[in-house]
């Protein structure tokens, strides 16, 4: 139970936690004392690597609840499904003490949205990317947001665009707030990136999902090797279970191919979130080239790895999807092309690689934007606060 002064938080999400996924991870263990946090998921992956007190999951604490979950599954009794895993969130929230459930995503929170009423507790959600523009492409999740829009107290979102498209889907404004997602600014060491010839390193990290335009990235990165024939190419990331993220992968392999890219790029796969640092550290340029995928999945926000990467003091070479532009502030902190311009992605590489005088100067801008806007700590504090304007209200 929760004692009197705190604000206990129950947080409800699919999975605890995927590897592309720590900035939920620092959002939660930096939220001040006074809030006690409870985490109820379906699933565990990476539980060592993402460390977080009273975490619940339904399969290991309710195995009853696990049974008629399956057997629900093998009679395709699909209205169903999600009774086990609320019965569990209400028992759960009535057993901490909740004053306030937390869902993460917002088709999650669509279901979350009948335990919160059970509960009688207020009920905030954040929206991270795929709930915001490719889900309600279906009609299905049109009637759901609609339902989740009329009850939810708060809806959280990365920045103005994002806030934007809530609003257009139907969710009164004065229930959107955006919040941006915090980053471990005092624990990344600040080193602007100096290049005086020599080989060029480029990084580029994601999972590989149309919506990251790692193909763009790399027919930019081959036409750049004709005049800039010395490059290194790392690349972070890979495919996953998601059925996009096979035919993705080909055609990232294809670019590698047709650019004669493949002895001048390394591909590491995932890697924990603290190789990713190491190999930032030992290259020059970022390129993230994020586009809305034809099957119309966006960022929604912006990727969290752009504004940790520009907390390093590494040039940034992104596009104006969604909200990177709150992000990196074209040229101030780094350099933005069109979604899908390859021409745009090489005139913004050449002009790093013409101007290395300059990077120091946007590299400071880039710091001091990510200390001011993102760094953890504040936003853990601003996110306490919403909690508590909640409560009180």
């Amino acid at each position: 139970m929760a004692a009197q002064n705190t604000i206990c938080v129950l947080h409800s999400l699919p999975r605890w936690l995927p590897r592309t996924a720590t900035w939920l991870h620092n959002q939660l263990r930096y939220l001040p004392d006074d809030v006690s946090n409870h985490v109820a998921c379906d699933s565990v992956e990476n539980v060592n690597e993402f460390p977080v007190k009273n975490l619940h999951c339904l399969p290991q604490e309710s195995k009853p609840a696990e049974w008629q979950r399956r057997l629900y599954g093998r009679l395709h009794v699909g209205f169903l499904l999600d009774r086990p895993y609320l019965n569990h969130l209400v028992r759960l929230g009535r057993a901490c003490g909740a004053g306030i459930l937390h869902s993460h995503w917002g088709d999650w929170a669509c279901r979350d949205a009948i335990a919160a009423r059970r509960l009688g507790i207020g009920h905030v959600v954040t929206f991270y990317g795929k709930d915001v523009n490719f889900l309600p492409q279906h009609e299905y999740w049109l009637r759901q947001y609609r339902g989740l829009f009329a009850k939810v107290d708060l809806l959280l979102c990365e920045g103005p665009h994002m806030a934007s498209c809530l609003v257009q889907l139907g969710c009164p404004s004065n229930k959107v707030r955006v919040h941006h997602l915090g980053v471990e600014v005092g624990r990344i060491r600040f080193q602007p990136r100096n290049w005086q010839g020599g080989p060029l390193r480029v990084l580029l990290a994601g999972s590989f999902r149309e919506k990251k335009g790692f193909p763009d990235a790399l027919a930019a990165l081959g036409r750049l090797s004709k005049d800039q024939p010395d490059i290194e190419i790392t690349i972070i990331g890979d495919a996953d279970s998601d059925r996009r993220s096979q035919p993705e992968k080909a055609r990232i392999l294809t670019k590698l191919k047709d650019h004669d890219l493949f002895s001048k790029t390394r591909m590491l796969g995932y890697q924990p979130h603290s190789v990713l640092f190491e190999e930032s550290y030992k290259h020059h340029i970022f390129i993230s080239p994020s586009l809305t995928a034809v099957d119309g999945d966006t960022e929604g926000g912006a990727p969290v790895t752009l504004i940790e990467m520009a907390a390093t003091g590494m040039p940034i070479v992104s596009t104006t999807h969604c909200d990177i532009p709150s992000v990196i502030l074209h040229g101030k902190t780094g350099l933005l092309a069109p979604e899908r311009d390859v021409e745009g992605l090489l005139e913004q590489l050449r002009w790093f690689v013409s101007h290395p005088m300059q990077w120091e100067e946007m590299s400071k801008a880039g710091r001091s934007h990510v200390e001011l806007e993102f760094d953890v700590v504040k936003q853990a504090s601003r996110l306490r606060d919403l909690y508590l304007s909640l409560k009180l209200s």
